[in-house]
């Protein structure tokens, strides 16, 4: 075996008489009798061979005297320099490298002459983006953007944030999700499928950062409102930790995509030549349940305690089953049950300023009753149990939900799925929503049903009818699968309705007046939740600290924000309130003793925010 270095500063460094000499810094390693280059050849003769297959380009590999038939080992440079640093996205800055550093590193000459700054690549890049009138489009550039150039896709986000979530995550999210097999270029996390069943553990390892702090993972069943989209469901995981990330300061290279490939129920994606993942009916059962723990153990064993796993788009029976499985051995947390729950709750804290009530004042009716809806309306009872001193289980009386057979009622009790049967109350039967909505009287009616326009003119008539500001959430994403629209709960209620929805919608006129709808988007809890867990050194996920996150949310709305009729902070500042955020859960984990990163700071919030990964280039030496 054969190694030589060689720099532009250093001296070459031989390490053998037939050490392989190559320009700059390059790291190789020349085996004999391995495959790598023809048996017939010894190493000097190789590196001798200038003629090359190609016309005069050395074959040093061997690749191209090498049949069809013998193996290649696919060398690769081992510190970025030149072209090898231009591909990087970690590093590369493209027209942004100085005159010096393009000199100390082997770039003149493959970069035009001109040397700009960052925030003019920036304002190009929006302007680029600007002329794209198709969404995904959009969300192309910005992924091919992400794949070449990390920080200035950070710089990006960040500074354009309110612009550019809807195209990185809901609701564009979704339709590339939809065309993930399509669109598909370059891999981005991991894919875990039941192929590599009893070697979970080594493919982990395979992944080249060993830091991880955050995963969040998916097995595809049910992405947003759009069903069972199987392996293409990735683009949820790696848009959720762009958004870590940019809103909350997680180092990118801390962060790990992974999906789960169990198979797909969907036949169109069976029936695909494009799709990616494996073309089989979903695993079940114990088979699911053993492939899903051998993931669990794996991913603790190889990155310690602390690492954080986010469950993202499970459906129903599943996500209840691993939360409550994992909650007391792992640092998890599910996005779609405690994300939601914690986003809607401090838009309900904060909408009680507006109302004049209090919590408990009010009656909330669901639609649906599946992870997202169960999941508000338990902490929902918990934040009244608290301020009340209440028993919980008399506060979710305060509580009623809808699924697809009806108004949750105790007759139906033993029909029903586990989570559920804590809001099956006494009632007589009722079939439908408008029927629930007369019955009830709610004040609070929450859409998570996943259906569009279910929250029907008749339904939001009786709300208007039955209170003087009633305070409709349509949650649903993406757009198109949301209850309703703004402009039809602020029409149908002649402009009385307080209203929030799960995907943005624009600014609406009526009578004379604009009102800016409030987006009840988990983007606002998780990457703070995330940063506090992670600077605190959490070792489990608690409930209070969904509270605290909930809180300090509603904290940050302004009197300005209210007078707009909005109940949720511009995501402007996001960074901000991620930190706020991030201190208050970090004070309530070191208060629970679940926190191992000691002493604790003075200041959290100060803490939190020198915490945060900054996108601005670096200077290299």
């Amino acid at each position: 075996m054969s190694f030589i270095i060689h720099h532009k500063y250093l001296p070459t460094q031989s390490f053998t008489k037939q050490s392989l000499f190559l320009p700059r810094f390059v790291l190789l390693a020349c085996k004999r009798d391995m495959g790598s280059t023809p048996a017939e050849l010894p190493c000097e003769d190789v590196a001798d061979n200038r003629s090359g297959v190609g016309g005069g380009i050395s074959d040093v590999y061997g690749e191209d005297l090498a049949t069809l038939d013998q193996l290649v080992t696919p060398w690769v440079t081992s510190v970025a320099s030149g072209y090898s640093l231009m591909r990087d996205p970690r590093y590369n800055k493209g027209l942004a490298f100085t005159d010096k550093e393009r000199d100390a590193h082997y770039l003149t000459g493959l970069l035009p002459p001109v040397v700009i700054s960052q925030e003019v690549q920036e304002r190009k890049l929006m302007h680029n983006l600007r002329q794209y009138t198709v969404p995904l489009q959009r969300y192309m550039a910005l992924m091919d953007l992400q794949e070449r150039n990390e920080r200035l896709f950070y710089k990006l986000l960040i500074d354009n944030v309110e612009e550019l979530l809807p195209v990185v995550y809901t609701p564009t999210v979704g339709e590339a999700c939809q065309k993930y097999g399509s669109i598909f270029r370059k891999p981005q996390g991991l894919y875990i499928s039941l192929n590599e069943k009893g070697k979970i553990l080594e493919v982990l390892k395979n992944w080249p950062q060993r830091g991880i702090q955050v995963i969040v993972v998916t097995d595809g069943e049910r992405i947003l409102g759009l069903g069972d989209l199987g392996c293409q469901g990735m683009g949820i995981p790696v848009g959720k930790l762009s958004l870590y990330t940019a809103l909350g300061g997680i180092r990118p290279s801390a962060c790990l995509p992974i999906t789960i490939d169990v198979g797909t129920n969907n036949q169109k994606l069976l029936d695909d030549e494009f799709y990616i993942g494996l073309k089989q009916r979903r695993a079940t059962g114990q088979e699911y349940a053993e492939f899903l723990h051998e993931f669990m153990c794996a991913v603790k064993q190889n990155y310690g305690e602390k690492v954080l796993v986010q469950f993202e788009d499970f459906a129903n029976h599943n996500a209840f089953d691993l939360l409550s499985k994992y909650m007391d051995s792992h640092l998890v947390f599910n996005d779609d049950i405690q994300g939601t729950a914690s986003v809607v709750l401090a838009g309900l804290i904060a909408a009680q300023k507006v109302l004049g009530k209090s919590l408990a004042d009010h009656t909330f009716l669901f639609l649906g009753a599946g992870e997202a809806g169960t999941g508000i309306a338990e902490l929902i009872a918990l934040k009244i149990s608290k301020e009340t001193g209440a028993p919980i289980e008399e506060t979710r009386k305060k509580i009623w939900l809808v699924d697809s057979k009806g108004l949750i009622v105790s007759s139906r009790k033993e029909s029903l799925q586990h989570f559920k049967q804590p809001w099956a109350h006494e009632y007589e039967p009722v079939k439908d929503l408008i029927g629930a909505v007369n019955a009830i009287k709610p004040t609070v009616l929450i859409g998570t049903s996943g259906v569009g326009q279910t929250f029907t003119k008749e339904v939001v008539e009786a709300m208007a009818t039955n209170n003087e500001k009633p305070l409709i959430l349509a949650l649903s994403n993406p757009t198109s699968q949301a209850e309703c629209t703004a402009e039809q709960a602020y029409t149908w209620t002649k402009g009385r309705a307080i209203f929030g929805s799960g995907s943005p919608f624009d600014p609406v006129e009526y009578d004379g007046k604009t009102y800016l709808p409030g987006q009840a988007n988990n983007c606002y809890i998780f990457p703070g939740l995330g940063l506090g867990l992670i600077m605190s050194g959490a070792i489990r996920v608690r409930d209070d600290m969904l509270l605290a996150a909930s809180e300090a949310l509603a904290a940050q709305v302004t009197e300005e924000n209210f007078a707009n009729g909005l109940i949720y902070p511009p995501f402007s500042n996001i960074r901000e309130i991620s930190a706020n955020i991030a201190a208050s859960v970090a004070a309530t984990t070191y208060d629970l003793g679940l926190a191992s990163n000691l002493p604790r700071a003075k200041d959290l919030v100060k803490f939190a925010e020198s915490c945060m990964y900054s996108p601005v280039y670096r200077n290299y030496r």
